[in-house]
């Protein structure tokens, strides 16, 4: 049999490594969040223009039953007020400016209503909604999705096991994605993989699939995730070297902060061995 030279096999495996990467797809965690300030419709638009293929973003629901966009529990962190999300107005909220934290530039940037964040979606990207609350959401998501006419662009994620299962059986046209992080042995500091039996939960509850920590992602969890019929995303990873290693084993998305960086650096070969 004759055998490829080296070079022969490098460019066959940087085809195969370039076509694995071209299909997984690249998430902008609280959209282009590195260089904007996160959950912004800034960030978000900058996700768009650094070409991610879905932005994500959290949410909370507002004593007047709007859907607002924010990750803390509390605006302190980046709106310098300690209020309570859940037991605010979605105005009172609005008045606080949550882009100075991060940069002078992005100064008067507000806490988007989930509608604003919606508008900003072009036509074949995604948009990822992470529900920090409970189920108590899901009617007011559920209306601004139908609203929206991008139904087929969203995609709901969540760590509530019950909240996913339950936004599942509203939608169910609407790919839901359970959200799992990963621990460390308290002995080595080494990180735990994920247990197969996970993919199984997902599966029971009908959902679509696991949106995981990326460090406890091996190649047999992978096929676990698979075996089971399902997806498998990855977050937040803004190393290349290990985002190559995710490409390698088959994710099918990997959430960063940095979309634009981490595609472009993927699309070398310097990473492939």
């Amino acid at each position: 049999m004759k055998t490829l030279p080296r070079f022969g096999l490098l460019s066959a495996a940087l085809v195969l490594f370039a076509g694995c990467a071209s299909k997984m797809e690249i998430v902008a965690h609280r959209g282009a969040s590195y260089l904007a300030p996160e959950n912004t419709v800034a960030s978000a638009r900058l996700a768009w223009e650094k070409n991610a293929d879905a932005v994500e973003v959290d949410v909370y629901l507002t004593t007047d039953q709007r859907v607002v966009v924010i990750h803390d529990r509390t605006t302190k962190r980046t709106g310098g007020e300690e209020l309570e999300v859940a037991n605010c107005t979605a105005e009172q909220l609005r008045r606080l400016d949550v882009g100075s934290f991060k940069d002078a530039s992005f100064a008067g940037e507000r806490i988007p209503v989930l509608e604003e964040i919606v508008e900003t979606v072009p036509a074949g990207k995604k948009l990822f909604v992470e529900i920090k609350c409970g189920p108590e959401v899901l009617p007011a998501l559920e209306k601004i999705i139908v609203e929206s006419g991008k139904r087929p662009q969203i995609v709901i994620i969540g760590f509530g096991l019950e909240t996913v299962t339950a936004s599942k059986q509203l939608m169910p046209d609407i790919p839901t994605y359970w959200l799992v992080g990963t621990k460390k042995d308290e002995q080595t500091e080494a990180w735990i993989p994920h247990d197969k039996t996970l993919a199984d939960q997902a599966a029971a509850a009908g959902l679509d699939g696991l949106n995981v920590h990326y460090a406890g992602v091996t190649k047999e969890f992978a096929k676990s995730v698979r075996d089971a019929g399902l997806g498998l995303y990855v977050w937040t990873v803004n190393d290349v070297a290990e985002a190559a290693r995710l490409v390698r084993i088959g994710v099918d998305g990997i959430t960063t902060d940095r979309p634009g960086w981490l595609r472009s650096e993927l699309s070398g070969s310097k990473h492939l061995f």
